[in-house]
Formats: structure tokens, C-alpha cells, sequence
């Protein structure tokens, strides 16, 4: 029995091994090159997600036309929590490429 749970475990776990395996070699092959291009990769990824959130929030505006308050103000909610998730994902990478920069300074 206990051996079953050991193996499910270790099942469970495989994904995270395998999203963690690109970053963990990226650092190991480039060193604080690799963490700057993850952290540069990290802004692309947070910019693209605020300009696509605001695309679709002035869609729905536009095509939508005039909607209930409730509506809007759930429309509105979104962007806002798109907003900050991309904002906060911008930050991260800035981040990120600071401390590659820091650290190939430093060493």
C-alpha cells in the first residue's frame, strides 16, 4: 500500500518537474543570460496579455453597445484583474533582468 502511494506521488509531481526543467537548464546552459532572456520573455508575455485584454474589453464596448451596469461593471472588474496580473507579470521580468544584469556585473 504504501508503495502504490509513493508512485502516485511521484506522478502528481511530474508536471511540475517538467515546467520547471526549461528554467532550471536555462539558468544551468546561460548562466545570468538565461535569467535576463526569461526575464525579457517574462515582459513580452505581460505586455501581450494587457493589450489583449484591452482589445477584448473595447470589443465587447463596441459590438455590445449599451449594457446594463451590472454588466459593465463586470467587464470592468476583468480589466482591471487582467490589468494587474499583467502589470505584476511586467514587473517580474523587469525584475528578473535586473538581477541577470546585477549578477553578471557582480561576477
Amino acid at each position: 500500500m504504501r508503495r502504490q502511494s509513493e508512485t502516485l506521488l511521484m506522478l502528481m509531481l511530474l508536471p511540475i518537474f517538467f515546467l520547471g526543467i526549461f528554467p532550471m537548464l536555462l539558468m544551468a546552459l546561460l548562466g545570468f543570460l538565461g535569467l535576463c532572456i526569461l526575464g525579457v520573455l517574462m515582459i513580452c508575455v505581460g505586455l501581450a496579455d494587457g493589450l489583449t485584454e484591452d482589445c477584448d474589453f473595447n470589443r465587447e464596448l463596441i459590438v455590445g453597445g449599451f449594457t446594463r451596469p451590472s454588466e459593465r461593471a463586470a467587464q470592468a472588474s476583468r480589466l482591471c484583474s487582467a490589468r494587474r496580473l499583467a502589470t505584476w507579470s511586467a514587473v517580474a521580468g523587469a525584475g528578473m533582468v535586473i538581477a541577470g544584469v546585477a549578477g553578471a556585473l557582480y561576477s
